[in-house]
């Protein structure tokens, strides 16, 4: 396929409109890794072999799994959308797929999990994204390779011998197609991922010939048109509908050829993706939120994930964090959802976003009494606090203030906010600005 025509493949910028729109979403890792709760890459960090990993799969039963009360604390937490594991990895499969025996429906369990979850979202407004592992350390033709968990094996190569990728390849084809005509409209394809660049001796990573990346695509195309497909099948010459940077925040807005792209940090509450029990670096009410502001900030949306136990339920300190956003979010979403950069620029330890006339001031470190803005004299009408809506006042340069009879005079364009000398108890105080006619351009795509 020759670039023109692998690029018209592309989604039109006006496809993605809604996904810009809402910014924020909930990721959701879980399968039978839960079980070990040690990491999702536990196969292959422990060097597991099928045999070693079936008791998982023996012994799969998530009793407890209600999605309508993921669903509930999703909403809540002002997220917009969401994307599940419908498989990992390890190959394992929350769908009745036809395609393999390795799925729910074979543990002791017995149900298909993905419908119940998607009806339950689709309840509560939030859009559906599906992600799909383009790995699979449990298909008889994927082959052994740098990240497998038999890359060690004395016989590896040995083992490849009768592998066939392009039959795997097919296999993912025959699996993508259930999960877009199966389920109702699915507004993202979240492939996960190519590493051609790694070796280890013979063994090399796979990349889009693999996985006959034009072929996927083409297929998710015919399927579902307006579905958004990410950036992590390996296709230079296929501008991606979305950028996504992992466990990783940019410092500005990511650019491709110069220019600016559709972009989503995906990152975890804690360390890991999936449920792991003794994982401790969990992040602070602060830094969650700190997280999402800085990211719409910079232009981006946010993708939260949360790593579901073996029985179904979500950890206790998964809740807390999902409930620190509901807190925050109850009072200053319109600080996040249909925002953007600003043109302005913001002071030191503040970021800023706007949708059109409303500029949103969020103040991570609370100054002494004053907060300065450049280029933001005269172009205001109006400014409050957006949790209590309590009206924020600013000086005026004048040659009757203090200001303008010292050696550190208010420059012309300088505006200058009169805070109260406490700080508001919100993780992160807001201040949302009414701009005057002719001042409401924000950065655009």
């Amino acid at each position: 396929m020759d670039a023109d025509n692998l690029q018209s493949l592309a989604l039109p910028e006006e496809k993605k409109a809604w996904f810009v729109h809402d910014r924020f979403g909930m990721f959701v890792h879980w399968g039978l890794y839960a079980l070990p709760a040690r990491h999702e890459w536990v196969k292959s960090r422990e060097e597991l072999n099928d045999a070693d990993y079936q008791k998982y799969f023996d012994h799969f039963d998530p009793d407890l799994y209600d999605p309508r009360e993921w669903a509930r604390r999703a909403k809540a937490a002002g997220m917009k959308y969401v994307v599940l594991t419908t498989k990992h990895h390890e190959g394992f499969c929350l769908w009745d797929t036809k395609a393999t025996d390795f799925k729910v429906t074979n543990t002791p369990y017995g149900k298909d999990l993905l419908r119940p979850f998607v009806d339950a979202f689709r309840a509560e407004g939030l859009r559906i994204g599906f992600y799909y592992s383009l790995i699979d350390w449990h298909h008889p033709d994927f082959t052994v390779d740098p990240r497998h968990p038999q890359r060690n094996h004395p016989d590896a190569l040995k083992i490849n011998e009768g592998r066939d990728i392009s039959r795997y390849a097919a296999f993912m084809r025959e699996q993508v197609r259930e999960l877009l005509t199966e389920f109702g409209r699915i507004d993202i394809m979240w492939f996960d991922f190519s590493y051609p660049q790694w070796k280890l001796g013979e063994l090399v990573g796979k990349g889009h010939q693999d996985w006959e990346s034009e072929k996927l695509v083409r297929l998710v195309r015919e399927l579902a048109p307006d579905v958004i497909i990410n950036n992590r099948l390996d296709l230079a010459g296929l501008q991606p509908d979305i950028v996504t940077p992992e466990q990783y925040m940019p410092r500005a807005w990511p650019k491709r050829d110069g220019r600016r792209v559709v972009w989503e940090a995906c990152q975890t509450l804690s360390g890991s993706w999936g449920y792991h029990r003794d994982e401790d670096t969990w992040k602070s009410t602060e830094q969650l939120v700190q997280m999402l502001v800085g990211t719409v900030a910079i232009g981006g949306n946010l993708l939260m994930n949360v790593g579901p136990t073996a029985r179904g339920t979500l950890d206790h300190r998964a809740i807390a964090a999902l409930a620190a956003y509901e807190e925050w979010m109850a009072l200053h979403e319109r600080s996040i959802v249909g925002c953007t950069q600003s043109d302005f620029t913001a002071p030191p330890d503040c970021r800023l976003t706007q949708n059109g006339d409303r500029l949103y001031i969020h103040i991570f470190n609370w100054p002494y009494r004053h907060l300065h803005l450049d280029a933001l004299a005269g172009k205001i009408e109006y400014a409050q606090f957006l949790h209590d809506g309590s009206e924020v006042t600013w000086l005026q340069p004048s040659a009757n203030t203090l200001w303008a009879n010292t050696q550190f005079p208010v420059a012309e364009d300088e505006l200058t906010f009169v805070l109260p000398v406490r700080r508001p108890k919100v993780v992160v105080p807001v201040i949302e600005v009414k701009l005057k006619a002719g001042n409401a351009a924000g950065i655009q795509d």
